[in-house]
């Protein structure tokens, strides 16, 4: 197996459980709300919610707002689905929204291998750059919650850089502070758009982390350089 000089790793949905299985975490927290006399069909609540979000983050323009401050993201959601229904109750929306963050921070965890996949790159000589998008505050803590500073030669995060992926400039930074170049640098995340096209256009290998098994969207033109469940597999030869 060979490894590059360089990679550059992706923090949600890459190393920790942050975003997947959205509809599930939607339902377990709204059936707490099951009983608020102001709610009337749990089930056409939840089938709203999910769709309001699905809404949300498909749009590009807000998914760039809404990444910077996921609450408020979440309490925009659940409003826009209470307004779905004509059920007018700002103080509830915006309680289910919150239960929803805490539910989520609160499961959040690394994959398994993940950390020791990280330390065992560092312990090869692999120089590694961790590249999140999202709002300083909230992906900083998470960095420091999961104990990932020292693990990473360099971090960059979209709130304290300024810009995020896909712009080609979070790439050359991270390639100049690691002293790589595309020839020798690996990009490994989950979104297809800005782990994959991004980095490719500009000669990176790369590795498309597919963590939830859902196989790339049907009718997609992307073909990542390598396709993986789990970091671990980064270290496995290719086809094993």
């Amino acid at each position: 197996m060979t490894l590059p000089k360089a990679i550059l790793l992706d923090l949600d949905d890459t190393i920790i459980q942050a975003h997947g299985a959205q509809g599930d975490a939607w339902r377990q927290v709204l059936a707490t709300f099951a009983d608020h006399d102001a709610i009337d069909d749990h089930d056409h609540l939840h089938d709203h919610v999910v769709t309001s979000a699905r809404a949300y983050w498909a749009d590009p323009e807000q998914h760039r707002i809404g990444r910077q401050d996921i609450r408020q993201a979440r309490r925009d959601i659940v409003a826009q689905a209470f307004a779905a229904i004509e059920l007018v109750h700002d103080e509830l929306a915006r309680t289910i929204a919150d239960a929803f963050s805490d539910h989520r921070e609160a499961a959040m965890k690394p994959f398994p291998g993940a950390i020791e996949t990280i330390d065992e790159l560092r312990r090869l000589g692999v120089a590694l750059g961790l590249v999140t998008n999202g709002g300083a505050d909230g992906q900083r803590a998470k960095v420091e919650r999961f104990d990932l500073t020292h693990r990473f030669d360099h971090i960059l995060i979209e709130g304290e850089f300024g810009i995020g992926k896909p712009e080609p400039a979070v790439f050359l930074h991270l390639m100049e502070r690691l002293d790589s170049a595309p020839d020798t640098t690996w990009v490994v995340g989950d979104n297809l758009e800005w782990e994959v096209v991004a980095p490719q256009k500009l000669g990176i290998h790369a590795i498309w982390c597919d963590a939830y098994g859902n196989g790339l969207p049907e009718n997609s033109d992307v073909k990542p350089d390598r396709i993986i469940q789990a970091l671990p597999e980064l270290l496995e030869p290719v086809g094993a």
